[in-house]
């Protein structure tokens, strides 16, 4: 099997997996014990914090350790509006494209009375710094942009509209879970206040992510019954996943460079052989997305029958985001960008880690191009096209 869905999730790494063993087995004391045995795993809880913080370009004081991705966006949104409420200001901005996890706490808080602006994106899947401050208000009190896509892999110009966000006086908050361990990050060069991450994206657990703060920011708890983690998420850590994640990090931002070289090889040899096939279409920036993403739309076919016949011939991809693999309608992602329903239906996500080769490339590309072309021959939407009774959307 070709694993290559590795947006959804990741092979947990060695050294992950080595790091967590001694806080299953001999270490296994609660890190809020006042005994010798608990402060023990207090210190490495400690110490863990420390080690991500470095790896994120912030301080350990600003660590705040979560279930995952989803938790950490829900408490930076909702932090930020109980912050801005009190000062009247309950404006909150964002794009049409953003994980559900933004999405939904947006429209959870619409329904108590905030505005909510979801800023178009570009067809290459860039949002542009000006949009952001001509979108900015009096009463805006977050801008909440993620930092690479999950399913286009468009990284933005997080930086820049940090920038926008420092000047404007506005918090910014940004979804980092694709980005972190694949490409540079760092919170206080981006003019970052909060930045949300999960360990599960880059070889770590399941179950575990961070929300990192910048001091002075505050957070609401959204689980109460404890003083854990600075009384801002109670619940005892879950240690031995907090020193996979710590781990997996630091392997990850230590070979960030090599990793990322490799992976800009295989996903541009991806590209130019999916690009052959005829009347499809690359789904963001060709350049400006991440190492190992590549998304293609394929005209006259369901992305659904081509992500099980892949699966039959040994390729794991997707059609979008994991967490709506269920879902029948098209991604919101794609019709962000501009593509229209009966295009976004056709979409195929691949997305690469170091773990895989140029042979994987070349096998995923015939089985491509062999399946697409097997499931054109069966479609009546196909033939009619040929036949020049409907017009071809994509060239």
């Amino acid at each position: 099997m070709i694993y290559a869905d590795n947006a959804a999730t990741t092979r947990m790494s060695q050294s992950a997996i080595a790091a967590m063993l001694p806080y299953m087995d001999k270490l296994y004391g609660n890190p809020s014990s006042l005994y010798a045995f608990g402060q023990q795993a207090k210190e490495a809880l400690e110490d863990a914090r420390a080690r991500i913080a470095a790896c994120l370009g912030c301080e350990a004081r600003e660590i705040t350790f979560t279930s995952g991705g989803s938790e950490a966006d829900n408490q930076a949104i909702l932090s930020a509006a109980a912050a801005g409420e009190k000062q009247g200001k309950k404006h909150i901005i964002s794009t049409a494209f953003e994980h559900h996890a933004v999405l939904h706490t947006l429209k959870k808080l619409e329904k108590q009375g905030f505005a909510v602006t979801l800023l178009d994106v570009h067809e290459n899947g860039i949002v542009a710094p000006e949009q952001v401050a001509q979108a900015i208000r009096e009463d805006t009190c977050l801008v909440t942009v993620m930092y690479a896509n999950n399913e286009i892999g468009t990284v933005q110009p997080i930086r820049e509209i940090g920038a926008v966000c420092r000047e404007k006086g506005v918090l910014f908050h940004t979804d980092a879970v694709q980005a972190v361990g694949h490409i540079p990050v760092d919170m206080g060069a981006d003019n970052v206040d909060m930045l949300s991450l999960s360990a599960h994206k880059f070889h770590g657990p399941k179950g575990i992510g961070v929300l990192a703060a910048k001091r002075g920011t505050r957070l609401v708890s959204l689980i109460e019954g404890g003083a854990q983690e600075r009384g801002k998420r109670a619940g005892t850590e879950n240690i031995p996943a907090i020193m996979g994640m710590a781990a997996a990090l630091e392997e990850a931002v230590r070979n960030l460079d090599a990793n990322a070289q490799k992976l800009y090889a295989m996903r541009d040899t991806l590209i130019d052989g999916l690009s052959a096939i005829p009347h499809c279409i690359l789904n963001g920036d060709s350049t400006r997305r991440l190492p190992g993403n590549v998304n293609f739309c394929f005209e006259g076919i369901e992305g659904e029958s081509l992500l099980l016949l892949l699966d039959d011939r040994g390729v794991a991809a997707s059609s979008g985001s994991a967490c709506t693999s269920g879902s029948l309608d098209p991604s919101h992602v794609l019709l962000a960008i501009g593509r229209p329903h009966e295009i976004a239906h056709g979409s195929l996500r691949l997305t690469l880690s170091e773990d895989n080769t140029q042979d994987d490339v070349q096998t995923i590309i015939t089985a491509v191009r062999e399946v697409v072309s097997y499931l054109r021959s069966m479609s009546p939407v196909w033939r009619s096209l040929m036949q020049g009774k409907q017009n071809f959307i994509l060239k």
